[in-house]
C-alpha cells in the first residue's frame, strides 16, 4: 500500500515537472490571416490577444468572432503539438523512471 502511495505522489511530482515545462512553451494562433493572433503557453493559457485595428468597428463584430475562433483553434492546435512532441522527447508522465 505505501508503494502505491509512493507512486501516486512520484506522478504528481512528475505532471507537476511536465506542466513547468509546457509553460516555457509558447504558441501564437492565426485568424483572418493574421488580422487576429492569439498567444498562448504549453498549458493551453491565453497569453495575449491582438486585434487588427482595421475589425475595430463594429459592422466587423462577427468577422472579429469568427476571427479570433480561428486563432484559439489554431494555437490549440500548435500547442497539442508541442506537447505530444514533449511527452515523446521525456517518456510522457514516466519521464523520470517510472
Amino acid at each position: 500500500m505505501f508503494e502505491k502511495i509512493k507512486q501516486l505522489k512520484d506522478l504528481r511530482e512528475r505532471a507537476q515537472q511536465m506542466k513547468t515545462m509546457l509553460a516555457q512553451e509558447k504558441v501564437q494562433g492565426e485568424g483572418g490571416s493574421g488580422k487576429v493572433r492569439i498567444a498562448m503557453d504549453g498549458n493551453q493559457e491565453v497569453l495575449a490577444v491582438e486585434i487588427s485595428p482595421e475589425l475595430l468597428n463594429p459592422s466587423e463584430k462577427e468577422t472579429v468572432e469568427k476571427y479570433i475562433k480561428e486563432a484559439v483553434n489554431d494555437a490549440l492546435n500548435k500547442v497539442r503539438r508541442v506537447m505530444a512532441e514533449k511527452m515523446q522527447s521525456t517518456g510522457g508522465l514516466g519521464m523520470f523512471g517510472m
